[in-house]
C-alpha cells in the first residue's frame, strides 16, 4: 500500500530547465508543483470530506443526545438501532478509509517527493551557475539554502491542506450546521470569524518578515560556522580560536534577537486568541441554552453547540499555530529563493555545438577583461598557439596569467575580444564539450570527499580498471595509494581522501589530481603551477611524466618557478595585462629584458615580487 502512495509522483521526472526562474513566490512553487497537480486536487476532495465527517459527527452527537431523550431504551433501539449500527460502521470503518488515504496523500505521496524534487531540481540549477558565482557566496550558505528549502515547502503545501484547508472547510460546516438549527446560533460564530480573520491577518503581516529575517539570520550562521570549519587549519595555525568564537557569536546573537522578536508576536497573538475563543463559546453556548429555555431549541441543538465551539476552541490555536508556521514556511522558501532562483549567470549562446576538434590552434585575439572593474585581469591581449605546441605563462601575481587560463576555459565571458579553438569561438560552443576537451591542473588541486578511485576516474568514468592505475602510475601516486587507510577501514583505492582531499598531505593530494587529468586524455592541457606542491624528488620525476603526456597537445603552463618552463617550445610574459615578451627561454634571456629580470633574480627557481616590481619599474 505504502509503495503505491510512493510511486504515485516521480521526483525525478524529465523537466524542461530554465535559465531564469521565476523570481515570484506562488509563481515559483507552481513551477515544482506541476506534477503534483493532479494529487493536489485528490487531496483536497479527501481533506474536504475528512473535515466534513467531523463536523457531521458533532451534529450526530446532538441528534443522539435529542433522541435519547424521547422514550424508553427499548422503544429507542426498536425504532434507531439498525440507524446506530450504521453509524457505528461507518465511524469504523469508513471514516478510517477517507482519513488513511488523505494522510498517506500528505505522508507518502507529497510530503518525500516534494521535497525530494525541489532539492533535487535546485541542486541541478545551483550546479549550472559559473565558477564566479560561487566565489561571491559562502559554500556553506548555498547549501543551506538547498538543504531548508525543500522541507520549508514541503511543510507549506502539507499546512496549507492539513490545516487551512481544513479550517475553511470546518468553518464553512460549523456555519452550516448551526444556521440549521437556528440562523441566531450563527451570529457569534460569523462575528468571531471575522475577528479571528483580523487577528489572523496581524499575526500572518508580522510573523512573515519575522520569519524571513529568522531564516536569513540562521543562514549567515551556518555560513560563518562552516567557514570556520572548512578553514580549520588556519584557524588552529594562527591560534584564533576565540576570534572565530567572536564572529560566529555574533551572528548568533542576531538569530537569537529575531527569534526573540518572532516568539513574542506568538504570544500576543496567543493571548488574543484565548479571549476571543471565550467570548465564542460564552456567546453560542449562552445563546443555545437561552433558546432552550425559550423552548426553541432542544438538548441535543445545546449539546451539539457546546461540542462545536469547544472542537473550533481547540482546532483555532492549530489553525493559528499551522498558519504561522506556514508563513515560516514561506518565509524559508523566498529567503532560499535568493540562491535557488538566481538566473544562470553564464549559458550556452542560443544555437551552440559541440566544439569539433581538429589540431588544437588556439587564437586570442583582443582579449580583456577585467572582471567588471575597469582595472587589472588583461589589456587586449593578442597570442597565438600553434597546434601541439607548448607554451610557457610567466608574470607576476595579478598580470593576467589566471585571468586568460579562465576565459579559456570560459568561466566567465570576456568583457572584449575573443578566444578561438580551431576557429571557434569558445562562447560560441557548448561549455560542458569545450572543457572536456582541455585538462588542467592547479596548484591548489582539492579533492572531492569519495574515494581515490573516484576521484582519479573523474577525469573519465568509463575508464577501466587498468587505465585508472596506470594513470596513477605516471603520476607517481601507485606506490602510496596502495597504502593509504581511512578511519573506516576502506584500502589502497578505495580510502577517502576527506573534504577537498584533506587526509592527503599537499603532495599526495597533487599526484592524485594528475593521475585524473592524465586519464582524462584531454587534447589541450593547462598547468597552473602543477608541481609546486611537490618535493624536488617526486617533482623530477613528475616534470618526466609531464613531458611525456604533453606529446601531441597543446599546453598552456603557469610557473613561477623558471625552472620548470624552460623547455617550453615558447614563453609567453604579461605584465599589467598585457603580453611584454615573447620566445624562447634562450632569446628571452639574451634580450636581457623582463623574464632575463626574473631569471636572475629568483630565489630557489621562483619569481620575486617586491624586488621584481622595483627592477621593473
Amino acid at each position: 500500500m505504502f509503495r503505491f502512495f510512493e510511486n504515485l509522483v516521480d521526483p525525478y521526472v524529465v523537466y524542461e530547465e530554465k535559465d531564469a526562474p521565476n523570481q515570484r513566490l506562488l509563481p515559483f512553487l507552481m513551477d515544482y508543483a506541476r506534477p503534483f497537480r493532479g494529487v493536489f486536487v485528490v487531496t483536497a476532495i479527501f481533506t474536504t470530506a475528512v473535515a466534513m465527517i467531523e463536523i457531521g459527527l458533532i451534529w450526530y452527537v446532538g441528534r443522539l443526545v435529542d433522541l435519547l431523550s424521547n422514550g424508553t431504551p427499548a422503544e429507542i433501539w426498536a425504532a434507531h438501532g439498525t440507524e446506530f449500527i450504521l453509524a457505528a460502521l461507518a465511524i469504523l470503518f469508513i471514516r478510517p478509509v477517507l482519513s488513511g488515504i488523505d494522510v498517506a496523500l500528505l505522508h507518502n505521496t507529497i510530503m518525500p517527493n516534494f521535497g525530494a524534487l525541489i532539492r533535487w531540481r535546485s541542486h541541478r540549477h545551483v550546479l549550472r551557475q559559473p565558477v564566479g558565482w560561487f566565489e561571491n557566496d559562502f559554500a556553506g550558505r548555498i547549501a543551506n539554502r538547498i538543504m531548508q528549502t525543500p522541507p520549508a515547502a514541503g511543510d507549506a503545501v502539507f499546512q496549507t491542506f492539513d490545516a487551512v484547508a481544513f479550517a475553511i472547510t470546518s468553518l464553512i460546516g460549523s456555519v452550516a450546521l448551526l444556521s440549521t438549527a437556528d440562523l441566531r446560533l450563527v451570529v457569534p460564530l460569523v462575528v468571531w470569524i471575522v475577528v479571528y480573520a483580523l487577528l489572523l491577518r496581524w499575526t500572518v503581516k508580522r510573523v512573515g518578515p519575522a520569519s524571513t529575517a529568522a531564516s536569513e539570520a540562521r543562514s549567515a550562521v551556518t555560513g560563518r560556522v562552516v567557514d570556520s570549519y572548512t578553514n580549520i587549519h588556519s584557524v588552529k595555525m594562527f591560534a584564533h580560536h576565540d576570534r572565530e568564537i567572536a564572529y560566529a557569536g555574533e551572528v548568533i546573537e542576531t538569530a537569537r534577537k529575531t527569534v526573540q522578536t518572532e516568539m513574542r508576536l506568538i504570544t500576543k497573538m496567543d493571548v488574543a486568541l484565548t479571549m476571543l475563543n471565550g467570548c465564542l463559546i460564552v456567546a453560542v453556548t449562552g445563546l443555545a441554552l437561552w433558546l432552550w429555555h425559550q423552548g426553541e431549541a432542544t438538548i441535543g441543538l445545546v449539546a451539539a453547540a457546546t461540542a462545536l465551539v469547544l472542537r473550533l476552541n481547540n482546532m483555532t490555536y492549530w489553525i493559528m499555530w499551522a498558519t504561522s508556521n506556514l508563513v515560516q514556511a514561506l518565509g524559508v522558501v523566498a529567503e532560499g529563493m535568493q540562491t535557488i532562483a538566481q538566473p544562470i549567470a553564464l549559458t550556452d549562446s542560443p544555437g551552440a555545438k559541440p566544439l569539433e576538434f581538429h589540431a588544437g590552434k588556439i587564437e586570442i585575439q583582443s582579449l580583456s577583461h577585467h572582471y567588471g572593474r575597469g582595472s587589472g585581469g588583461l589589456a587586449k591581449v593578442d597570442l597565438t598557439i600553434r597546434p601541439g605546441e607548448k607554451i610557457g605563462l610567466v608574470g607576476r601575481s595579478g598580470s593576467g596569467k589566471s585571468t586568460l587560463v579562465k576565459l579559456l576555459l570560459r568561466f566567465y565571458d570576456a568583457e572584449g575580444g575573443r578566444i578561438l579553438i580551431d576557429g571557434q569561438d569558445v562562447s560560441d560552443v557548448t561549455q560542458d564539450s569545450l572543457r572536456r576537451r582541455i585538462g588542467m591542473v592547479q596548484q591548489d588541486s582539492s579533492l572531492l570527499h569519495r574515494s581515490v578511485r573516484e576521484n582519479i576516474l573523474y577525469g573519465r568514468p568509463e575508464a577501466t580498471e587498468a587505465e585508472m592505475i596506470e594513470a596513477a602510475r605516471r603520476a607517481e601516486a601507485h606506490d602510496f595509494i596502495l597504502e593509504l587507510t581511512d578511519p573506516e577501514g576502506r584500502r589502497g583505492y578505495d580510502a577517502e581522501v576527506g573534504e577537498r582531499g584533506v587526509k592527503l598531505s599537499g603532495g599526495q593530494r597533487q599526484r592524485v589530481a594528475l593521475a585524473r587529468v592524465i586519464l582524462k586524455e584531454a587534447p589541450i592541457l593547462v598547468l597552473d603551477e602543477a608541481t609546486s606542491a611537490l618535493d624536488s624528488e617526486v617533482e623530477a620525476a613528475i616534470q618526466e611524466t609531464l613531458y611525456g603526456v604533453m606529446e601531441g597537445k597543446t599546453v598552456i603552463a603557469i610557473a613561477h618557478r623558471l625552472s620548470t618552463i624552460a623547455r617550453m617550445d615558447r614563453i609567453v610574459v604579461l605584465d599589467n595585462g598585457r603580453v611584454a615578451e615573447e620566445g624562447s627561454h634562450v632569446d628571452l634571456l639574451a634580450a636581457g629584458g623582463l623574464y632575463a629580470r626574473f631569471w636572475e633574480r629568483q630565489s630557489g627557481g621562483f619569481i620575486g615580487t617586491e624586488e621584481d616590481q622595483e627592477a621593473a619599474e
